[in-house]
């Protein structure tokens, strides 16, 4: 018998049991806000966001931005952030070596590495909590309002500035009214999800929400020599909040969480044989299949890190948080307080070889943990002249350990350690003010100032068994002090349209390398990067069908943060250096449709292009290293920058009632061009051919039941395809997209008003 916490179908039951009995009250309506649409005239919705810190419409807000309701995220299959770039343009998020390090993109401006200390360039936030660290942000999407997605520099508006943008998800809060729901859903591959959601108001001040959520089951890979399977979710994840409203001025929320994740890691396939024991031992044949993979831990270096050697690449990370919302409202002003603790364990082991050798297997043990607080002054939503001012604060502590087993690799065999520590104080202002200048004309302009200080504390790099330092426990610095602004124009000539063309500059700080490594060069510190953007930008419905957002920019990029590499004389190999890039450039645009050319039908199409080139650039040729047994240098300046200049994609929904059945049909594709790999470290064959995933989903629900049916299929067509490639040492490897999955999913809700 197995423990509660780990058994799916217990999981399940404590989900049921999470939320009030759902169907002691069942409503008699369909899904209301669908089937009033098939009622009145064709219109499209508004879309509220708060992605200028303020409650307003989507398309009176002057940002390039997407914004995708709950609803709209199931029914496109998106269950953690990294399923959105299939559903917003000019995003990408790929997994460094198939792993739990997200690496975000957003219009080409990204951050590649696959250590935990650094920040990214896209900002991700938890209902208004900054997650400074990329591994926090994998965790699952349940009970969700809306996320929002903001493309350009940020910076004026949040505590965390960010070169390339923010992804804000938005949980949805207590209401007062007691209501319930359940979800439960199974698919290919034994993959089990549920999801579970109370509310309930304890008295006319106090209201509290519970939701629950689990992802289990769905591995598609196998062993290529044992046909063992590997890619098994073990996911589960609890939010609780209670909302306060002492007065009608007042209201304090707070929001506790906890996640866990015990799930296989992803593993990799080899794209090229792999000559074992630097030729001397077995070669083993490119895969075919992408569901095929390959892993095994040496006895002894499971021993090292405590573990079974039987054990398979996976997680057992766990995160908690604990958030406190408090404001208050006078006439003229609000006064809005965020604080926030968060804590992260991280404990992950991956088989970047993708065989039995022990080549490179790695393993992660950090731990963090970040205290925020945030606190604003803004102009009450009703001002004309609107303004917002604020201040933040930030202390992040990482320790961290990271494992290799070198033991089959000739000039190495044996197993390495890299451990450190880091600590950062981050002390912000900003604020903007919205002016306007006539009838139409609006001025936007905004500031902010950060201080950042990082201390990378006592990194040592060696093997473990013969004991041998390579790097001695060392220590290293950074100050961040840059100002960043923003200035725009708004024309607003009616109330359905809206133009912008404005400047903006963005700030990421800068940070360490904290690679295994026996060059101490590789420890110094790589320099903040700054992205000044012009954008021009229009939002516009000319009907009550149609609406079109577009926008084209134009990015100067300073010291862009590059994944570059030194050469190591002990592996005779590049190993990973983060530097930086004198000038660089980006050039694109972007366009998002929707449209309903009849009642209870919706196309909405998205399309992006984007390119770009280092202007000024002289780093490490790592190909050309490898080559000469002797660090080589080259002038990259002219070179394109990694980003798939094309990315199309959208959905097309059908919904209609037939005898008091409400039947809803939907198709969605993207299309990602190919993507050339960074010239600095690869050759050609590392380049990701392009792809096009098509999903559909099929809902079904009668008019007199609160129950709702969906039949989903995600890449209907079986599309073979790698969402990275990349080579660690002597094996070249890439981590493949899922294959074909159907599922379906029971929904149950009750409103009790």
């Amino acid at each position: 018998m197995c423990a509660s916490l780990r058994c799916p179908r217990l999981s399940a039951v404590a989900l049921v049991l999470a939320v009030p009995l759902v169907a002691t009250r069942a409503s008699a309506q369909i899904d209301s806000t669908r089937a009033d649409s098939l009622r009145r005239p064709t219109g499209l919705g508004t879309v509220v966001v708060t992605a200028q810190r303020r409650a307003e419409s989507a398309q009176r807000t002057g940002v390039a931005l997407s914004a995708l309701t709950g609803t709209q995220l199931a029914e496109r299959g998106v269950v953690s952030p990294f399923d959105l770039q299939r559903v917003v343009p000019s995003l990408e998020i790929e997994p460094a070596f198939g792993g739990g390090q997200p690496q975000y993109r957003l219009r080409g401006i990204g951050f590649n590495d696959y250590a935990s200390n650094n920040s990214s360039t896209v900002g991700v936030y938890q209902d208004q909590v900054a997650l400074p660290f990329p591994v926090q942000t994998q965790g699952l999407l349940f009970d969700v309002a809306r996320v929002e997605v903001l493309r350009g520099p940020q910076g004026t508006l949040y505590g965390r500035n960010s070169t390339g943008g923010a992804i804000n998800v938005v949980s949805q809060s207590p209401v007062n009214r007691r209501e319930g729901s359940l979800q439960v859903g199974g698919g290919s591959f034994g993959a089990f999800d549920a999801e579970a959601m109370g509310n309930l108001p304890i008295t006319s001040t106090v209201l509290a929400r519970l939701a629950v959520a689990t992802q289990q089951g769905g591995g598609w890979q196998r062993n290529r020599l044992t046909r063992e399977s590997l890619g098994d979710r073990d996911q589960r994840a609890l939010r609780a909040q209670v909302a306060w409203t002492p007065t009608l001025a007042s209201r304090v929320k707070l929001i506790g969480s906890v996640e866990q994740d015990r799930g296989d890691a992803q593993g990799l396939l080899l794209f090229r044989d792999l000559a074992t024991r630097g030729g001397a031992g077995a070669t083993i044949p490119a895969d075919v299949s992408s569901r095929n993979t390959g892993w095994a831990l040496r006895p002894a270096f499971a021993n090292i890190l405590g573990v079974d050697a039987s054990r398979k690449p996976g997680r057992d990370n766990r995160a908690g948080g604990l958030t406190v919302e408090a404001s208050h409202t006078r006439r003229a002003f609000a006064v809005p307080s965020v604080t926030a603790w968060q804590t992260f364990r991280r404990r992950e082991i991956g088989d970047w070889d993708a065989s039995a050798s022990a080549e490179s297997d790695e393993a992660f043990y950090d731990d963090i943990r970040v205290f925020s607080q945030e606190l604003r002054i803004a102009s009450r939503d009703s001002a004309r002249f609107e303004w917002l001012g604020g201040v933040y604060a930030a202390r992040e502590a990482l320790d961290a350990r990271f494992y290799s087993d070198f033991a089959d690799v000739p000039g190495l065999g044996a197993a390495a350690r890299t451990q450190y520590g880091q600590r950062a104080s981050v002390a912000a202002l900003f604020g903007q003010v919205g002016l306007p200048l006539s009838a139409v004309w609006r001025l936007v302009g905004g500031v902010r100032m950060e201080y950042e200080h990082r201390q990378l504390d006592g990194l040592t790099t060696g093997f473990i068994a013969p004991a041998v330092t390579f790097v001695p426990p060392t220590n290293r610095s950074l100050l961040t002090r840059l100002p960043s602004a923003k200035l725009a124009f708004e024309y607003r000539p009616s109330s359905r349209t809206l133009a912008w063309v404005g400047v903006n500059r963005g700030i990421k700080s800068g940070g360490f390398t904290a690679y295994n490594t026996t060059n101490v060069a590789q420890l110094a510190a790589f320099a903040p990067e700054r992205v000044d953007a012009l954008e021009v930008g229009a939002k516009l419905q000319p009907t009550r069908s149609l609406r079109v957002n577009a926008a084209t920019y134009l990015y100067d990029y300073r010291d862009q943060q590059v994944l570059s590499t030194v050469y190591d004389n002990v592996s005779r190999g590049p190993i990973g250096r983060i530097a930086n890039a004198k000038r660089s450039r980006v050039l694109g645009m972007e366009t998002e449709v929707v449209w309903e050319p009849a009642r209870g039908v919706e196309i909405a199409p998205f399309a992006a292009v984007t390119g770009g080139t280092f202007r000024e650039f002289f780093t490490t040729d790592a190909q050309a290293s490898v080559a000469a047994g002797r660090e080589v240098q080259r002038d990259f300046s002219g070179k394109r920058l990694p980003i798939p200049r094309v990315s199309l994609g959208g959905a097309a929904t059908i919904t209609r009632v037939l005898r008091s059945q409400l039947w809803r049909a939907q198709l969605s594709a993207s299309y990602r061009d190919t993507q050339q790999a960074s010239r600095v470290i690869f050759s050609p064959q590392y380049d990701l051919p392009s792809y096009t995933l098509v999903n559909a989903t099929l809902t079904w629900q009668r008019a007199s039941s609160p129950f709702t049916v969906e039949l989903w299929a995600r890449n209907l067509t079986g599309r073979q395809y790698d969402i990275t490639r990349n080579f660690f040492l002597n094996a070249q490897v890439a981590a493949a997209g899922a294959p074909r999955t159907v599922g379906v999913r029971i929904r149950v809700s009750d409103t009790s008003r």
